[in-house]
């Protein structure tokens, strides 16, 4: 297939957002097109994709206007309704085995293209981005294969007797939206469940990193996947293919991963329709380290959960509250810590750190960085742009960096930066340091370090979020609830908790 290779002309963009990616015509770039129905699309127009390693061209992205949209939602409701509705679940599950095995096979492959499109080193990709798409499929092929619901034996004063079961049937068209940050796992995470439940997609990747889930859906239909049962559409949020989507009347749900603001976009998109909705939206993550901690493993677990994939993970740690007798001890073994990163190019295999996806990623992480400063923070480490010789000049980067000296009244405490930051602040008591995590309108992740279990288990259940740890970080069982509360977002995923939701239960009730 040559949904990544094939050059094409590229129209004049007409859109704010592709007028400003698209630099010049580029006519023999590697062109990244929709996939709709079994086939490749072109879009209204093409804009650029840029590395942000280096700032080189990546491709060319085509945009879907209302017409693509309107085709990838038809060519999913016929899907849904032809022979991927009437499979049987072991036969998607079959399927849905046969789709890891392919990803096994283009592994290489598949790091390349998310390396290309983010940055992130090699060894992640490997690790953590591949690896677990692999798993999410075999995860979801497994949870089908098995899950169950109620039955009840019914029986009345009157005499009468009845059996009372309840059958999943799927929603039918699903508009799957997955940002930019691990695209491939957070693609597959949603996709393989929904695809298990019956359901037929429409997905639409970041504008950022489109070239995964162009080539997930070749290897969908290597593995056997009907024509338009999953559709691939590019472009932007507000105003562009995002938008287009969700306020289609055709889609059935919205599962999307992203910012809060996006999430609130969307659910007022659909809230005329009243479709449901899975959001995992944003995080200001805590973090409690008690002075009976293994302070080795909490620095080194610390160091992981604040600057893994550059900060950018929805899970990721930007506020650490340390016990007053340890804090200094914490906070000098973590800035040797965010000081031992090494920022560089991805297949470089003592690189440990990537740049951020975007310049315009950067620019906002950067002003929390002078506004921290401004709000009188002391900087630890890092806090600004690293200088890496020419070659990256042109690159996304910024360094780790580490602060201490503010509270929960100033913005860059309480504001999610998404990045390489965390700020440092100091507790006494337990209850404080309950309360101060607790102080944030996100609710999505915590995590507690303590050789105490009974304190562990005590605070990890009074965190207000959706996911707590003790003494780990990302130590993740696919058939767990993952999900947020407050501004991190509504519903759960995971095992039959994503089932829950790319299904419609429908009780049947049989006279005895």
């Amino acid at each position: 297939m040559s949904s990544l290779t094939t050059p094409a002309s590229t129209p004049a963009p007409a859109s704010p957002q592709a007028a400003a990616a698209t630099s010049s015509t580029r006519g023999t770039a590697r062109q990244i097109r929709g996939f709709v129905g079994g086939a490749f699309l072109d879009g209204i127009r093409a804009f650029d994709k840029i590395d942000p390693v280096d700032g080189s061209l990546v491709g060319q992205v085509h945009e879907a206007g209302p017409h693509e949209v309107d085709l990838a939602v038809a060519a999913a409701r016929t899907a849904a309704d032809g022979p991927w509705g009437r499979m049987t679940t072991g036969e998607r599950a079959a399927i849905l085995r046969r789709v890891a095995d392919v990803i096994d096979r283009r592994f290489d492959e598949l790091v390349a293209a998310e390396v290309r499109d983010t940055g992130k080193p090699e060894t992640l990709a490997r690790d953590l981005d591949v690896a677990r798409a692999a798993a999410n499929f075999r995860a979801a092929a497994d949870t089908v294969s098995t899950a169950g619901l109620d039955s009840f034996l019914t029986e009345l004063p009157d005499g009468r007797r009845a059996l009372n079961y309840a059958v999943r049937k799927p929603l039918g068209v699903v508009a799957v939206i997955v940002p930019w940050n691990l695209p491939l796992l957070l693609l597959t995470w949603k996709l393989a469940p929904a695809l298990a439940a019956g359901n037929s997609v429409v997905v639409k990747p970041s504008e950022q990193t489109p070239s995964s889930a162009t080539m997930l859906a070749e290897i969908l239909a290597e593995a056997g996947v009907p024509d338009g049962v999953v559709n691939v559409v590019h472009g932007f949020g507000a105003g562009s293919t995002g938008e287009l989507l969700t306020s289609h009347p055709g889609i059935d749900a919205v599962t999307f991963t992203g910012e809060s603001s996006t999430g609130s976009a969307i659910m007022r998109a659909v809230a005329p329709r009243v479709r449901p909705v899975s959001f995992e939206l944003g995080g200001k993550n805590a973090a409690v380290v008690f002075a009976d901690a293994d302070l080795d493993a909490a620095i080194a677990g610390l160091a992981r959960s604040t600057y893994l994939n550059t900060g950018q993970v929805c899970l990721c740690t930007e506020r650490i509250y340390v016990e007053r007798s340890v804090f200094d001890d914490v906070a000098a073994g973590l800035t040797e810590q965010a000081r031992r990163l090494r920022l560089g190019r991805p297949e470089d295999p003592a690189t440990t750190t990537g740049p951020l996806i975007s310049h315009e990623h950067r620019e906002k992480v950067r002003a929390y960085l002078d506004l921290a400063v401004a709000e009188g923070a002391t900087v630890l480490a890092g806090g600004g742009v690293p200088d890496l010789g020419d070659d990256l000049a042109g690159g996304s980067w910024i360094e780790p960096t580490l602060w201490t000296g503010l509270d929960q009244t100033h913005r860059t405490v309480r504001e999610e930066v998404f990045g390489p930051v965390a700020a440092l602040i100091p507790f006494d008591t337990e209850a404080e340091a309950v309360a101060l995590a607790n102080d944030t309108d996100y609710g999505l992740a915590a995590v507690t370090w303590t050789r105490d279990l009974s304190k562990g288990h005590r605070v990890a259940q009074r965190m207000r979020v959706g996911m707590s740890w003790v003494n780990t970080w990302y130590l993740r069982d696919l058939r767990s609830p993952f999900g947020g509360v407050g501004l991190s977002g509504i519903g759960r995923e995971g095992g039959r908790h994503s089932l829950d939701f790319y299904t419609e239960p429908t009780n049947v009730c049989v006279q005895l």
